[in-house]
């Protein structure tokens, strides 16, 4: 066999599985563009205003923030990798953004600090994780309660809430001619700049290679750790500004802003066919993850669904994301033990029964 040969088989063998994982992340995707569909029905069903404008506008600016945030989320996740400090970065921001506010700084400086505190607490995850070799789900989780606990060291009990009205009007304005709010805006360019990034760029192919191995990564040339450590940085960039955001649509700053929105966000991720092993994934799912998540919590809001149960249901949307596309694999690993525990069985009966 000549060389080209080995050479095209070997690149339709790598072909394959790409077109196979591809062809599972569209079947994933099609399925949330038929949940949609379906909470658009139930939505309208329970009000005749779920779909006006003003809903509309409610809907994009209730869950915009969290949405930026998925999207960085969504990459480091498909890097093998976790941040569960997303939501303190965006408290810690918002009390720096506070904080300087009320010492008189001008409101661009404090946006250049905001973007520096965002930059720092996102380096210091990556070097945790990428220097020192911890897993990042243990350093995330330190980091939650080290940022959270920086905020309350900075504002305490305390509120700022003389923001600027030409600010907090991005709160309670929709972009011009149009029923987005502007964060829901930003999203929608921050999507396409992470879309673009993620399918059609070498670094987006590097983010996938280290999820499936990140040692098959390492012995192609891939620089994993700089990888990684641009993704955490990148996160805590995004989630500062999502801080901004989040500040002055609240139109005031106190340590526990987005308090538990982590949960939320990597709900979205996962609903969005982001696979937790790493690997797998896509910006479009995530963003009809998105609309899915924005429209189930809204059309419960119409229905005077219990505000407190409204958990389980998100709950149970993030466990079946996690079971169900891992169902295969699942149900193979039951299939070896049993198969394996049958054999030992069988092999210890005949040994008893050997003369």
């Amino acid at each position: 066999m000549t060389q080209a040969a080995v050479q095209l088989g070997g690149d339709r063998g790598q072909e394959q599985p790409q077109r196979s994982a591809w062809r599972r992340a569209v079947r994933w995707e099609s399925g949330l563009v038929v949940l949609v569909l379906a909470i658009g029905i139930l939505g309208t069903t329970i009000s005749s205003s779920f779909l006006s404008s003003g809903n509309i506008f409610y809907v994009c600016l209730n869950s915009g923030e969290v949405a930026i945030m998925a999207l960085p989320m969504t990459l480091i996740i498909i890097s093998g990798e976790i941040d569960l400090s997303v939501a303190s970065t965006l408290g810690l921001s918002s009390a720096v953004l506070g904080v300087l506010w009320s010492k008189g700084w001008p409101m661009p400086a404090i946006f250049v600090a905001v973007a520096v505190v965002g930059i720092l607490a996102g380096g210091l995850n990556a070097v945790l994780v990428t220097r020192l070799g911890l897993p990042s789900l243990a350093v995330t989780i330190g980091t939650l309660t080290l940022y959270r606990g920086i905020a309350l060291i900075l504002l305490g009990p305390n509120t700022i809430a003389n923001f600027p009205a030409s600010y907090t009007s991005i709160g309670i304005n929709s972009i011009f001619h149009t029923d987005l709010s502007w964060s829901a805006g930003c999203f929608i360019v921050l999507a396409v700049i992470f879309g673009v990034v993620l399918h059609a760029t070498p670094f987006g192919r590097s983010v996938y290679a280290m999820g499936l191995s990140p040692e098959a990564a390492q012995f192609a040339g891939i620089r994993v750790r700089r990888v990684k450590t641009i993704l955490f940085i990148v996160s805590g960039l995004v989630c500062s500004f999502a801080g901004v955001l989040y500040t002055f649509r609240l139109a005031t700053a106190v340590q526990d802003n987005g308090l538990g929105l982590e949960l939320d966000v990597v709900a979205i991720a996962l609903v969005g066919g982001v696979s937790i092993f790493g690997g797998k994934g896509t910006i479009p799912g995530v963003v009809l993850s998105v609309l899915a998540f924005a429209g189930i919590q809204n059309a419960l809001f119409l229905s005077n669904f219990n505000q407190e149960a409204t958990g389980v249901v998100i709950d149970s949307l993030l466990l079946l994301s996690v079971f169900v596309p891992n169902m295969a694999a699942l149900t193979g690993r039951a299939r070896r033990r049993i198969v394996g525990t049958r054999t030992a069985r069988t092999g210890r009966t005949a040994l008893k029964e050997w003369p």
